[in-house]
């Protein structure tokens, strides 16, 4: 008799062993949002939006871009959701991966009262600056106008009426201009934007065309 019950303890400790264990294995984290590459067919511009560093980039005009364009909002790409997301806009489209978001830009003249429009326009300010095309100097003329606190940042926008009768748009931070709007149609996907500044003039070499603005344009003095 003694013998048979250490026999059944051992069985029970046996058992117990084998199936006592509840805990399940622990879950894997889940893997991390895989990053999109803005490719340049959405003709992509800036060092970021809204801020330098940002994952989001401006889209010019493209083929893939010209359906989600808007007079009244910014077209951006963001390589993931949770970019796209953040921006507080609306995600219009989804190319190659890439979150398409418009963001309103709002009122233009808010805080500007006093900042006026120019009368049948949508520009703040109205000028004629130098310009120049396929690598020639500024010798030609160009309309061109401002748009004063244009982006929900703050940054200004002056468009440029063209001989060809196009309009090519530079982007200002303050006084300093940081960009040109691009699209594949003409080529300027790929130009190089570089700027040189003499006292309260600032030129601007984007590819073979030669801008040169004041800072009153901007700044309304």
């Amino acid at each position: 008799m003694k013998l048979k019950a250490i026999v059944a303890g051992a069985s029970a400790l046996a058992l117990a062993a084998c199936g006592g264990s509840t805990s399940e294995p622990e879950a894997e984290p889940a893997p991390a949002e895989e990053l999109a590459v803005i490719p340049e067919s959405l003709a992509p511009f800036g060092d970021g939006y809204p801020n330098a560093g940002d994952p989001c980039r401006n889209l010019g005009e493209s083929v893939a871009t010209s359906n989600y364009l808007d007079d009244s909002a910014v077209l951006v790409g963001c390589p993931s959701e949770a970019s796209a997301e953040a921006l507080g806009g609306n995600i219009v489209g989804n190319v190659e991966g890439v979150r398409l978001v418009s963001v309103p830009m709002g009122d233009a003249n808010a805080g500007l009262e006093s900042d006026a429009m120019v009368a049948g326009t949508d520009y703040n300010a109205t000028t004629i600056l130098d310009c120049g095309f396929d690598n020639a100097p500024p010798t030609q003329s160009c309309e061109a106008g401002v748009k004063r606190n244009w982006g929900e940042d703050g940054t200004h926008l002056v468009e440029v009426s063209k001989p060809d009768g196009s309009k090519r748009a530079i982007f200002f931070n303050g006084t300093e201009p940081y960009a040109a709007d691009s699209a594949q149609a003409d080529g300027s996907a790929g130009w190089d934007f570089t700027t040189t500044r003499d006292g309260d003039q600032v030129t601007v070499k984007f590819g073979p065309e030669t801008y040169v603005l004041v800072d009153a344009l901007i700044t309304g003095g």
